[in-house]
């Protein structure tokens, strides 16, 4: 009798507990966690980029078809890590996207603090690094090796400004329009895209291009390569944000 007075009590215990309003945003992680999750995904993301990169040449000598075979390597893996490490860092990966979350919510809004920001992107960096090590460890490759992939030509950093701009203006209009839900397959969608109509493959990230210069393989950058991609990136970020704030606005038509 006692048990059968106590089983009914516990729903109406539960149910007097405070719950979260439909559709409220959970509960910010600790730093730490956000920042490891930024490292993981990082590392995870160059990883794959090198990994496919490095396997494709390996299995063919046809350009288009290893550009094929790393660009969907990489479409299905920031996927996953977009949907996996999404709840808890936002899954940034990217320093652009990071600096960009801090400009819209610098006011006080929604996104990162410069304090914060100042965390995340060094642990983005180190992750890239940590993941293209990993990469090359796990193919038998020197562990470090800097790549002689030059890449400064005057097309490639149009490219990059063309992939960073479409980047910038995907996710934050994405988050403009309340539709972050579909960023994971977005996101993954559109970096996949800009691999074959950009001029540079979308690299579109400074971590990313500092990680893919310790590796001498198909997907590598020559070091003296990397100042003028992240440049044209953080320019990319710049065009995209402006094009977020002309597009997405959300003031009252001049008509009106």
């Amino acid at each position: 009798m006692t048990a059968t007075h106590e089983s009914a009590a516990e729903p109406a215990i539960a149910s007097a507990e405070p719950q979260p309003a439909p559709g409220a945003t959970p509960p910010r992680r600790p730093l730490v966690a956000r920042a490891g999750a930024e490292l993981v995904g990082t590392a995870a993301l160059v990883a794959v980029v090198i990994g496919s990169g490095i396997q494709a040449t390996e299995l063919t000598k046809d350009v288009g078809v290893q550009l094929l075979a790393n660009s969907l390597a990489t479409v299905f893996g920031l996927g996953v890590l977009i949907l996996l490490l999404g709840p808890v860092s936002g899954a940034h990966f990217n320093p652009v996207v990071t600096l960009a979350e801090w400009w819209t919510g610098r006011r006080g809004g929604a996104g990162v603090t410069i304090r914060e920001a100042a965390v995340y992107v060094p642990s983005q960096i180190v992750g890239a690094i940590a993941g293209a090590i990993l990469a090359d460890a796990m193919f038998g490759e020197p562990l470090v090796e800097w790549s002689t992939h030059a890449r400064s030509a005057g097309h490639l950093l149009l490219g990059e400004v063309v992939a960073t701009a479409g980047l910038i203006l995907l996710i934050f209009g994405l988050a403009r329009t309340d539709q972050l839900r579909f960023a994971p397959v977005a996101v993954a969608s559109y970096i996949g895209a800009a691999y074959w109509f950009t001029s540079s493959t979308s690299f579109a990230n400074p971590a990313v291009t500092i990680g893919r210069t310790f590796s001498d393989t198909f997907a590598g950058i020559a070091p003296g390569s990397v100042a003028g991609f992240i440049g044209m990136q953080l320019i990319g970020g710049v065009v995209g944000l402006a094009l977020v704030a002309l597009i997405f606005t959300h003031g009252r038509d001049a008509d009106e």
